[in-house]
């Protein structure tokens, strides 16, 4: 048989295909119309394909494309068009209120000054009586690295027409300090109305950016993804303007990454009316299935827990009521459609549980698997019941190595050995993928290998749960087969074997065969989404 296609061969030191047949891994991979058409010897393919154009990476290590099960795509492209307000951004508190106020000074009186990513614990406390001495004729919002909470200022309690006597929205707060009076924290659902359209009941004070500006955002957006080894994303949160804008990137040639997508449950009714639902699309834009909110957040301390808080007490905050939760199960189970649900604490898990369970007597669906955002704190039960159902997991990779220490404050050294469970998850025969849940946490996937593997907090060195470490060949197939399973496109995605996508890394040293503390640093010099490539280092 001749093939109509010449391939381009692609050579490297090392090519991890995570074949399934345990064979040995090849030393060359065949590329052609965005599939890996074979793999194997050198001298074998260049005998099948003679004359075929070759790449050299000498002494590089390939691997599959890197795929984040959850993380914000739209909203980073939004918060790439103002203020990185991060620990790595800012030194303390000062300055990232010199940032704000150096923002202010060159924006006009009474429009907004935004800022994301604010870490209180490695940046310090902030309130809105700071925030009013540096921006006092602005408006200004500075949202948690948590994404679950924010503060504002009093010009912006104005434009948000909150007083002290406004009410508390279902499922948030608006924070107050000692004295009784309003500090300027947006917790929970009194934030997500302000910041995330996808999300949000009624309407809210903030402009939302031009088109143009948007891909712009996202283009930025890519380039650093792409460099950090990303070749494909679920966007976890969408909006039917979030679409448009990635439909409209699509058709200008602009959109690089393969993006999945979870519509938020508030847009459900207009998929359902127009009979779109889970794999919806196409390989390079489509849709994954919907998104609903249970509880609060680790970083934030508002999930919802069966035991309290162990540095301030607390059960933290269900966000939905259980009613409501049961309602939109109900409903996209009933449809065939999968549904992601965002819980953290072990009380909201169960909660979520209790809804799959119930869906499942209601309408047997076989094959059809929903999924659990975050699922951060687990147990043996919680465990047996998601084997049951088939769910599938989508913790942090990253937050042990970003937070480190400050999780065993928050939650108890003992408690952190069942969380983000990576081990366990495994072991139980529950389908587990790799997120990072950026902005919330650090985006780069390697990162997200080297946390799970070590399980150490990369500013301070503690263990964090050591008990859940995982080998970096498992890591590097949470982040790739894993997060495939989620999407549920695992059967052409997560390997380089003749047939899949031909989506993959080159990166300058093995993260199976260094120590594993290194894996965060090892540059990643290519990155090819279905056989073009979208990143190179300097000199590739």
């Amino acid at each position: 048989m001749i093939d109509e296609t010449a391939p381009v061969l692609h050579r490297a030191a090392h090519i991890v295909s995570q074949r399934a047949d345990g064979r040995p891994e090849p030393e060359m991979i065949a590329v052609a119309d965005g599939r890996v058409r074979a793999t194997g010897s050198v001298a074998v393919l260049r005998d099948r394909f003679p004359g075929a154009e070759e790449v050299d990476f000498g002494d590089a290590t390939l691997v599959p494309g890197l795929n984040d099960a959850h993380i914000h795509l739209v909203m980073t492209a939004e918060d790439l068009l103002h203020l990185d307000l991060s620990a790595a951004a800012v030194d303390g508190v000062d300055g990232l209120l010199a940032t704000v106020a150096a923002e202010a000074a060159r924006t006009p009186a009474g429009a907004w000054v935004r800022g994301s990513r604010y870490d209180d614990v490695k940046t310090g406390p902030l309130t809105r009586t700071e925030l009013d001495r540096v921006a006092p004729d602005h408006p200004a919002l500075v949202v948690h690295v948590a994404g679950h909470w924010g503060v504002v200022n009093s010009a912006a309690l104005r434009e948000l027409r909150i007083d002290e006597d406004t009410p508390d929205p279902d499922g948030g707060a608006y924070g107050r300090g000692a004295d009784g009076r309003l500090d300027g924290r947006l917790v929970e659902r009194a934030l997500m109305n302000v910041v995330y359209p996808a999300t949000a009941r009624g309407d809210t004070a903030l402009a939302p950016s031009s088109v143009q500006d948007k891909l712009r955002g996202l283009g930025r957006a890519q380039e650093l993804w792409h460099a950090a080894g990303l070749t494909s994303v679920c966007d976890a949160l969408i909006a039917p303007d979030d679409i448009a804008l990635l439909q409209r990137a699509r058709s200008a040639g602009e959109l690089t990454l393969r993006v999945g997508m979870l519509l938020s449950i508030d847009h459900y009714a207009k998929a359902r009316a127009l009979g779109v639902g889970s794999g919806f699309g196409d390989d390079l834009l489509r849709l994954v299935g919907v998104k609903a909110f249970l509880d609060g957040a680790v970083g934030g301390r508002t999930c919802l827990l069966s035991e309290p808080f162990a540095d301030h007490g607390g059960h933290g905050l269900q966000t939905t009521s259980t009613e409501e939760l049961f309602t939109h199960v109900r409903a996209v189970h009933r449809d065939g459609n999968r549904i992601g649900v965002h819980a953290n604490g072990d009380a909201a898990i169960r909660l979520v549980l209790d809804a799959f369970e119930e869906a499942a007597r209601e309408l047997p669906r076989p094959g059809l698997r929903h999924r659990i955002e975050h699922c951060s704190l687990v147990d043996e039960e919680i465990l047996g019941r998601m084997r049951q159902l088939g769910a599938i997991a989508v913790p942090f990779a990253g937050y042990p190595g970003y937070h480190g220490g400050a999780l065993n404050t928050w939650y108890g050294a003992d408690r952190t050995e069942r969380m983000f469970a990576h081990r366990s998850f495994l072991d139980a025969g529950v389908a587990v993928a790799g997120s990072s849940d950026y902005p919330c946490g650090p985006y780069q996937p390697l990162l997200g290998l080297q946390s799970m593997v070590t399980r150490e907090g990369m500013d301070d060195g503690v263990p964090v749960g050591p008990g859940q470490r995982v080998s970096a060949a498992e890591a590097l197939r949470i982040f790739t087969l894993g997060s495939a399973e989620a999407e549920g496109t695992e059967q052409y995605k997560g390997r380089l074997t003749a047939g899949q996508l031909a989506d993959f890394v080159v990166l300058h040293e093995n993260p199976l065969m260094i120590d594993p503390h290194g894996i965060a640093g090892i540059a990643v010099r290519a990155t090819y989404v279905g056989g073009e490539r979208v990143h190179a280092m300097k000199g590739e």
